[in-house]
């Protein structure tokens, strides 16, 4: 399909810089599945489920993977942001760097911070190789755990640039751009429909007969970039490592036979569902035509212009149907993106 279908214009203010206080009064536009629209709000999760129904989240959690340093051993040291997106052995990471075109193979950067002290103070990596998008390996100079604390030390969440071109990372963010589930290490991007549930809501929906489960799919940045090619045959998706237990499996599968609904939470923990069973990499690009085979109803925020995560809750509700959806929100002030208001998407029949 073309990619310019999937455009829509968003005023700057709708965008959110910080999360609603308490998580679950963020706003809840419920898109039905015969497409009518109603406003709501996410505490009110529960009374637009059935009891038997089974809620996944994902258990992800971000690690500290935007890192500042500078280029060492030419006449210049231009400063050099770096966003780790996959780890690829215990020294090494794929990261994508800015200015991308100040690197070039074997250049060293130093990664520090003068407000936090980190084993010697700096960390070092090399640039093995460079790709055509910005993306560079880096090989670090420490390796495994003393890797991993050193990254903890040194670098901040990485904020989507529509926040952090706004605003500076702060401790605040520490603790907002992390769900309540968050406890297998090794996203780069929080699952932001997770962000929305506080332990009342958890309580709420066991009361209401509805169980949550868990899965882990660490997301990786490149999930949420603008899709460049004219045509979505033409978009690559970046791999993201995930895993399905038995135990998870065998609910949802228990709960499917007695007529039970699978509600993900969050496009992360969808799209890993629709790769079931599954435990490992994942790069499965969701497009309208695509048919469901796990998930009957999916809870998630409101998505850039010509993503793939807007590709996918078109694929899962219509293409009208979401941008319709969306010009309702806009419409009626709805925040989007990471810290913005959420929509529950009830699949269209035949999807």
């Amino acid at each position: 399909m073309r990619t310019d279908l999937f455009d829509f214009e968003l005023p700057p203010e709708r965008i959110a810089l910080r999360p609603a206080v308490p998580r679950d009064s963020a706003r809840l536009l419920v898109v039905e599945s015969d497409g009518g629209f109603r406003d709501s709000a996410v505490s009110e999760l529960p009374a637009w489920l059935k009891p038997g129904d089974q809620l996944v989240v994902n258990d992800t959690k971000v690690i500290a993977a935007q890192l500042k340093g500078r280029r060492l051993g030419r006449a210049t040291e231009p400063k050099i942001e770096a966003t780790l997106i996959r780890k690829l052995d215990g020294s090494r990471w794929q990261a994508l760097v800015r200015p991308a075109r100040k690197l070039s193979p074997g250049d060293v950067v130093r990664f520090g911070n003068e407000g936090k002290v980190c084993l010697l103070g700096h960390l070092d990596a090399s640039v093995e190789a460079k790709g055509d998008e910005g993306e560079v390996t880096l090989s670090f100079s420490f390796h495994g755990p003393a890797l991993d604390q050193a990254i903890a030390d040194l670098g901040s969440p990485p904020l989507p640039p529509y926040i952090a071109g706004k605003r500076e990372t702060d401790d605040r963010d520490l603790s907002d751009y992390q769900t309540m589930f968050a406890t297998k290490e090794g996203a780069v991007a929080a699952p932001t429909a997770g962000l929305h549930f506080t332990p009342a809501l958890e309580a709420a929906l066991g009361e209401r007969g509805v169980d949550v489960l868990r899965l882990t799919l660490h997301v990786g940045a490149g999930t949420f970039l603008p899709v460049k090619a004219v045509d979505t045959e033409g978009h690559r998706m970046h791999a993201e490592w995930g895993h399905i237990s038995e135990a998870t499996a065998n609910s949802l599968n228990a709960a499917r036979a007695k007529g039970g609904r699978i509600v993900a939470i969050g496009t992360t923990s969808l799209r890993l569902l629709e790769s079931a069973p599954f435990s490992g990499e994942t790069a499965i690009f969701i497009t309208p035509g695509y048919r469901f085979r796990a998930v009957d109803i999916l809870l998630t925020n409101f998505h850039l212009p010509r993503s793939t995560l807007f590709m996918l809750v078109s694929a899962f509700s219509g293409l009208d149907r979401m941008k319709q959806a969306y010009a309702h929100a806009i419409a009626e002030g709805y925040r989007f993106y990471s810290y913005g208001d959420a929509c529950l998407l009830f699949r269209k029949d035949g999807a």
